[in-house]
This record gives C-alpha cells, sequence and structure tokens, in this order.
C-alpha cells in the first residue's frame, strides 16, 4: 500500500510539473480586460475563465484550439502560436443566447441576469432590483424609504436576510432607526450598473451579516463608451433629468461624472412632493503591471411627504379613496455620501490582492403613523424615527490561481467594518414639529471584524468550492434616557462553514449541491437588553438544482431549496419593540426559462414557490406573516434591426397569511408593464408604461391594530399602500 501511495503521488507531481501551461489575456476591443470569458481546449475537457484582469491559465500545447465565449461578445475560436502572453481580442456583438455556455463555476446562474440586463436595460431604482430572479420589492413611504424585500419566502422588511452592497460596499445598515438592515438603494443611478452578482442562500464565504435568504451586489462601470444627456417627464408631475459625461478615455485611464434629479408628486390625492439628487463621480487608472486603483465619490440626497398606509375599513366605508390618507403629515428626509478608494496589486502570473477602503456619512428622519389614534386618542400617534451616522470599512482578499493537474482558484480575505450613529431615536411626534416623549434616544457603537477562507478546485467536469467564514461583533450602547451615564457592550462571534459542489456534464447541463450556514445579527439595543443571548442566530441552508440549454436558444434553471433558522428575532422599529419569533423552517423550489426564439424577439420567465411555517408553534398558529408563497415574474422583449425596442413584462404574488393563524390575508396580484423605444444615431426615445391594464393592487400590506378618531375599539385588520395606477412615461436621450 505504501509504495501504490508513493507511485500515485509521483504521477501526481509528475503531471503538476511537466504539464504545459497556455497563459494568456483575454481584451476588448479598447484593450480593456474581458471578465469571466470562459475558454475551452478542443478535443479535452479542459477549460478555464477569466479573472479580473482578463488572465486566464489552461492546460494545452502550441497547435492547440481554443473556444472562447462571453456574453456580451461573440464566440471566438483560436489557435494557440504562443504559450505565453497569449493576447485574444474579442467583438462586441448583440445579445444572443448562443453565446452563452453553462460555466463550470460556482456564480454560473448569474449568466441569466446578464441575460436580463443585455435584453433590457434596468431604467429605475426599482428595476434595479427586480433583475434578481425571485426578489420582489414594494414601497409604501413616498418614494423615499427603503423598499419592502421579499425572497424566497421571507418577507425580507428592508433587508434583514439579504445582504445589498454595491461595488463590495454594504448597503444594510445595522442597527437601524427604522429597523434591522436598512438597505436604502436610492443612491445607485441604474444607468451605471454594469454587472449584478447574486446568490441565494448563505453557501458563499465573501458574504457575511444578512447573508441568509441571498446576498446582492451591484457593480458601477469602470468607464462610460459614450456620454449623454436624458430628460424623462411623465403623469402625476414626474421629471427625471440625467446626464453622464465620460472623459478621459484612454487605455489605460478612464473617469466619468454622472447626475440625476428626480421630483414626483405620484398618484396620491396628498401630494408626495418627492425630490431625489444622486452624484457620482469615479476615476480608474491601470499601470504597466497591470495594478489598478480606483477611486468613487456620491452624493444623494432625498426628501418627500407621504399618504401613508390606510386601513382597508376606511376605503370598504367610503371615507376615503384608495390614495387617500388618514394622516398626510407623513414622509421623511435622508441623505449619503461616500467615498472608496480600491487598489488591485498583481503580484505575479496567478496572485493578485485587491483592496478597499470606505467611508460613508449617513443621515435619516422618518415620520410615520400607522396606528393612527391607538396609543394617544388626542394627539395621534406620529413617531421620528431618526440617526446620523458614519461608517468606516475596508476588505482586502488575495486571489491565488491553482495551477497543476488540479487547477481552480483560492481566495482568502479580511475585513472590518464599523458604524457609530449618534442619537439615534425613536419619539413620539405631533405634526412633525412637536416632541411629545422620547421613546429610545442614545448612541450606538458597532464593529464587525471578519475573516474568510474560499477554494474553488476545478477536476474537470467537478468543482469542488469548500468554505469558511468567522465574524466577531463588538455591540455598545450608550442610552441617553438612563439618569446615569453607562455604555452597555456584548461582544459575540460566529463561525460559518459552506461547501458547494458542481458537476458539469456538458456546457449545456451542470448540476449542483450547496450548502452551508449564514447568520443575521440583532439591533445593538436588543443585543444589550438580550445580555447577548441568542444575538446571532445562524441559518442553515441546502440547494441542489440545475441548469440546462437543452437546444442553442433555450435555457432553464431548476432548484429545490431549505432554509432553517434558530431564531427570527426581529426589530419592530416602529414600535420599539423586539419580536423573537422563534425558529422557523423554509423549504420551496426555484424555476427559471429563458428563450430566445428569434434574433429580435426574447422570452423569460422566474417562478417560485416556497412553504415557511415556525417549528416552535402549534400547528394552525405557525404561519409566518406575509411571507409570500407564490410569485413570478416575467415578459417578452423585442429588439429591431432598425433601432425599434419594445417589451412587456409582468410580476405576480400569490395571496399570503397576514398573521400567524391565517385569518387575515394579504391579497395578491398581477400587474403588467411595457414599454417602447427607438434609437436613431444619437437620439433614442423610449415610452414606458407602468400598469398596463390599470389593476387595483395593494403594493405593501400589513396586519395593523389601529383605531381612528371617531372609533371607541381599535381594529385589527389590512393596512396597505395602493399599487401604482396606469403611469405613462416618455423619454427622449442624446449621446454625444
Amino acid at each position: 500500500m505504501l509504495r501504490l501511495i508513493i507511485a500515485l503521488l509521483w504521477i501526481l507531481m509528475a503531471q503538476m510539473g511537466w504539464s504545459q501551461m497556455i497563459q494568456g489575456r483575454i481584451l476588448d476591443n479598447q484593450e480593456q480586460p474581458v471578465v469571466d470569458a470562459y475558454i475551452l481546449t478542443y478535443h479535452s475537457d479542459q477549460h478555464a475563465h477569466t479573472d479580473q484582469e482578463g488572465r486566464f491559465t489552461i492546460h494545452g500545447s502550441l497547435g492547440d484550439t481554443l473556444l472562447v465565449s462571453h456574453i456580451s461578445f461573440s464566440t471566438k475560436v483560436v489557435v494557440v502560436d504562443r504559450l505565453d502572453n497569449f493576447i485574444i481580442h474579442l467583438e462586441e456583438s448583440l445579445f444572443s443566447l448562443e453565446e452563452v455556455v453553462v460555466m463550470p463555476q460556482i456564480d454560473a446562474l448569474n449568466a441569466v441576469t446578464r441575460i436580463d440586463l443585455e435584453t433590457q436595460p434596468v431604467r429605475s431604482s426599482q428595476e434595479v432590483l427586480r433583475r434578481v430572479p425571485g426578489l420582489f420589492i414594494g414601497q409604501h413611504a413616498g418614494g423615499g424609504k427603503a423598499e419592502q424585500l421579499f425572497l424566497r419566502g421571507f418577507d425580507l422588511d428592508h433587508g434583514t436576510d439579504i445582504a445589498v452592497s454595491v461595488d463590495g460596499m454594504p448597503v444594510n445598515m445595522v442597527s437601524h432607526a427604522h429597523g434591522q438592515g436598512y438597505a436604502d438603494l436610492h443612491f445607485l443611478i441604474p444607468e451605471l450598473i454594469d454587472e449584478i452578482d447574486f446568490g441565494k442562500g448563505p453557501y458563499y464565504a465573501k458574504r457575511g451579516d444578512f447573508n441568509t435568504a441571498g446576498y446582492v451586489d451591484f457593480k458601477r462601470k469602470e468607464r462610460l463608451d459614450r456620454s449623454l444627456i436624458q430628460q424623462e417627464i411623465g403623469q402625476f408631475n414626474t421629471r427625471r433629468t440625467l446626464g453622464m459625461l465620460g472623459f478621459n478615455n484612454q487605455q489605460d485611464q478612464s473617469a466619468y461624472l454622472a447626475g440625476e434629479f428626480l421630483r414626483s408628486d405620484g398618484p396620491f390625492e396628498s401630494p408626495q412632493h418627492f425630490n431625489r439628487v444622486n452624484l457620482t463621480g469615479s476615476f480608474t487608472k491601470r499601470m504597466e503591471n497591470l495594478d489598478k486603483w480606483a477611486l468613487l465619490v456620491s452624493h444623494f440626497t432625498s426628501d418627500w411627504d407621504a399618504s401613508g398606509q390606510i386601513p382597508q375599513r376606511a376605503v370598504d366605508e367610503g371615507l376615503i379613496s384608495r390614495f387617500g390618507s388618514i394622516d398626510d403629515s407623513e414622509g421623511g428626509h435622508t441623505g449619503r455620501n461616500d467615498l472608496k478608494l480600491d487598489y488591485q496589486k498583481t503580484l505575479g502570473a496567478a496572485d493578485l490582492v485587491k483592496t478597499s477602503f470606505f467611508i460613508s456619512r449617513y443621515q435619516f428622519e422618518l415620520y410615520s403613523n400607522f396606528t393612527f389614534f391607538l396609543e394617544d386618542p388626542v394627539n395621534g400617534d406620529q413617531i421620528r424615527q431618526k440617526e446620523d451616522r458614519n461608517i468606516l470599512g475596508f476588505n482586502s482578499e488575495w486571489q491565488h490561481g491553482l495551477k497543476g493537474s488540479v487547477t481552480g482558484l483560492f481566495n482568502a480575505g479580511i475585513g472590518y467594518r464599523y458604524d457609530v450613529s449618534n442619537g439615534i431615536e425613536l419619539s413620539h411626534t405631533m405634526n412633525r414639529s412637536v416632541t411629545l416623549q422620547n421613546i429610545q434616544l442614545g448612541d450606538i457603537h458597532q464593529s464587525n471584524y471578519y475573516g474568510y477562507l474560499n477554494a474553488e478546485f476545478d477536476l474537470g467536469r467537478w468543482v469542488i468550492n469548500p468554505g469558511m467564514r468567522v465574524d466577531w461583533f463588538d455591540f455598545a450602547y450608550q442610552d441617553h434616557l438612563e439618569p446615569t451615564y453607562h455604555v452597555d457592550e456584548v461582544m459575540k462571534g460566529i463561525v460559518s462553514p459552506k461547501l458547494n459542489v458542481l458537476y458539469n456534464y456538458s456546457l449545456q447541463l451542470q448540476g449542483y449541491v450547496k450548502a452551508g450556514m449564514g447568520f443575521h445579527s440583532n439591533d445593538t439595543r436588543v443585543v444589550v437588553a438580550q445580555d447577548g443571548k441568542k444575538i446571532l442566530p445562524a441559518a442553515r441552508g441546502m440547494d441542489v438544482g440545475f441548469i440546462w440549454k437543452p437546444v442553442p436558444r433555450l435555457m432553464v434553471n431548476l432548484a429545490g431549496w431549505y432554509l432553517g433558522l434558530d431564531q427570527e428575532f426581529v426589530y419592530v422599529g416602529d414600535a420599539g419593540v423586539v419580536e423573537p419569533s422563534g425558529r422557523t423552517r423554509r423549504l420551496g423550489l426555484d424555476a427559471g426559462l429563458r428563450y430566445q426564439a428569434a434574433d429580435w424577439l426574447y422570452f423569460y420567465g422566474d417562478f417560485n414557490y416556497a412553504h415557511g411555517r415556525s417549528i416552535d408553534d402549534p400547528e394552525g398558529e405557525n404561519y409566518i406573516p406575509l411571507a409570500p408563497v407564490w410569485t413570478s415574474a416575467g415578459g417578452m422583449r423585442l429588439q429591431g434591426q432598425r433601432g425599434w425596442h419594445g417589451g412587456l413584462s409582468y410580476r405576480f404574488m400569490g395571496d399570503r397569511p397576514a398573521n400567524e393563524d391565517d385569518s387575515i390575508t394579504a391579497s395578491g396580484y398581477l400587474v403588467w408593464d411595457a414599454n417602447a423605444g427607438y434609437d436613431f444615431k444619437r437620439w433614442g426615445f423610449g415610452l414606458q408604461v407602468i400598469n398596463l391594464f390599470n389593476t387595483a393592487w395593494n403594493e405593501t400590506q400589513f396586519a395593523t391594530t389601529s383605531r381612528l378618531f371617531n372609533e371607541t375599539q381599535p381594529v385589527e385588520e389590512i393596512h396597505f399602500t395602493p399599487g401604482s395606477p396606469f403611469f405613462l412615461n416618455a423619454m427622449i436621450r442624446f449621446m454625444f
């Protein structure tokens, strides 16, 4: 046996040392690296994909034939004429599903979002989130508040169980005045999005806090191919102006400035007076040794009025219309300023280190009234939630390409995030001007130290991806309402292992099993109140699925999944209380379909089912409130050869329980949107219709106990924000 082991090791070492390797780069026509291009050696199972600098390494020799594929470029076949510094240039092309191959890598399903971005570019902050298959959103506070999110049987509130980031910079706000994980993405100009990286489940070592149901990372462009000025005009006094100016576009550097201004009164009887301003600046410099550094700055501010959620009985009794209001003094303002510096150091042919530093300045103030006159029958129940926050953070990752008989990638990373929220407040107010009572007031200091290891071993048709993540938290809260100065502090850590296994039967079929642990942290004020007990509840999940291209222009994906949470602590920021809802279990199915019937006609659809229950509650009283059961989104896209384009899309959410015993139901909806446009040389024209058939639908719904001014007893029932009625928006664009 010993001789056999020695012989096998000798053979393996010989293969690793003597096998010839082809090393090269894949670039576009502007000499910029093409990331995630797929390279296949003909007549063998050898394959590779490019890194952030377009580099690849693959087994082979002189005279071999390589096939190179990427969704945004024409497939190219090349003959290897050198082993080192082999440069391949790709030509951009119109989208074709035939160009897509099912790559043997962990995030192969991201090809779905790349397809969707290619065929239907985003035009609003809401459309940005809807590009993630299975992710639903709902707005319920005048357009300025972060959207309500839904994914995989979760009512995610504003981000409690999904990790959201932009260019790796976190969007989720820990210990936020309005709830844990609050993720306001309105600072992102949608036209700047270059790529959407997403994953469902807690299976990714790079993703930490809030990555239970999934994660999504939006990556902004490094350069603009063309500058533009765009004006949009819509119903309800809606105006949007966009300017994007690219300059200094050279092979080794690029820069741009972009600005957006949006205002709208919305369809409500009390105008929203919604205003938003976004400014973004970016500069990227590439060195001769493939090093790169980038600087990004952004400014965002928004203010609005809101009609608030309204009780169904007020509409049924004719007290108000669907677009009326019980208390129209709601609203708020928010702002965010970011400074981010990235540096990428190339250490050799297979190694690089990526390091990012960021500083964010964030302000938030929100006035709401959900219960009307339940608590205070004289002054009403208006509340103010307010905070002033600074965030510091960095992340550094080493990437090492594995060579030899076993190829792949090894990652090791460390990072830190520090949040300081001064004067975080929950108060009972009246008419936005009078503070009747401070319910909560204090300072929060929260730190998160983390490290992770991740590897992808490419064994031909098999890819094995083990990973491990360690997080350590330091929670500190100083309560201003206490008579004496005192800082409560709690520290806690969690270890999250991951293991993913992929099998590529061919370039058309991939099967996979993913398993891992994740977590979401709780609000610092809750942590210190609980004395550090059960404050980092773990999530354990598993996915089993496949991606299949049975014919060149049809792509299908299907996954069965399970996710169990040790504890669903939910901080209800509206009332300043904690609802520990115990252990939960969810399981379901995700299915997707993309079909290109012709060069100009493309169909897409995602279909999702989730069954969620509380484990510790008795049967019949164990429903998870507002957890979606059936959801679907899809449509069709037309792309004419002479500049014409258009599309028709739908989104569907079925009925779902609004409380634990399912005695109150949140009604489902089916809404259709349409768009059409024409591009001619430097000009672009567009028309967008939201809610094409003028469906009466409820965008967000809650089972709430409230009391109106003339009522003697409180009533628990559905309170809702109506979805947009028929809405027409026109656009004109000039590019230069």
